[in-house]
């Protein structure tokens, strides 16, 4: 049951992402500009949960061995991209929909609304590549850890993770990259639970 629990913890958040990448508007326009405003509204609590992904499975008092310090790297990394892709939802999401919503009549927002596109773009590459170095740092832990079941999980979200640095959730790519990292960490959560169990 604790197992369930657990797996259940880490998959929801990559699951809801991909079903709002279903309905993510692919270009921001002034018939868009309303709904691209208010599901980055929506989502700024939504991207940090992310995170517990890497918190979950590597849960506990990290040691002073190598899977002790891979955890730490881990979880300062998934601080790292909660961080810095919460400012790509912030800027390109909900600032640009804004400034595209709100322009008026006959006024050009393509210049600002660019602007704010770039910026976010550069926020969002930091914490994505940070999510795939948190990634990395997770593997190695729990392959220490707990050995070669926790392979599959781990690998499954090092290949999403490289494909999230620059699919966001949009659909298609983005959303089978959030299904792929609901497998992932799914898996590793799953492998790591039953290893605690079995010890």
């Amino acid at each position: 049951m604790r197992t369930l629990w657990m797996v259940a913890l880490v998959v929801s958040t990559p699951l809801v992402l991909a079903a709002v990448g279903l309905i993510h508007p692919h270009l921001l326009t002034d018939a868009t500009a309303d709904r691209w405003a208010a599901l980055h509204v929506v989502l700024l609590p939504v991207f940090p949960l992310l995170a517990l992904g890497f918190v979950v499975p590597l849960w506990g008092r990290p040691t002073r061995d190598v899977a002790g310090v891979a955890t730490v790297i881990s979880w300062i990394c998934a601080f790292v991209y909660a961080t810095f892709y919460t400012g790509l939802d912030t800027v390109a999401g909900v600032a640009a929909g804004i400034v595209a919503r709100d322009a008026a009549d006959g006024v050009d927002v393509g210049p600002s609304v660019q602007a704010l596109f770039d910026a976010g773009d550069a926020l969002g590459y930091v914490g994505a590549c940070a999510f795939g170095a948190a990634s990395l740092a997770a593997a190695t832990a729990l392959l220490s850890r707990y050995g070669v079941r926790t392979l599959p999980g781990s690998l499954i979200l090092i290949g999403a993770s490289y494909s999230f640095v620059d699919s966001h959730i949009f659909w298609p790519r983005g959303v089978f990259t959030m299904l792929a990292i609901a497998v992932g960490f799914g898996l590793t959560a799953a492998a790591s639970v039953g290893a605690r169990s079995s010890t």
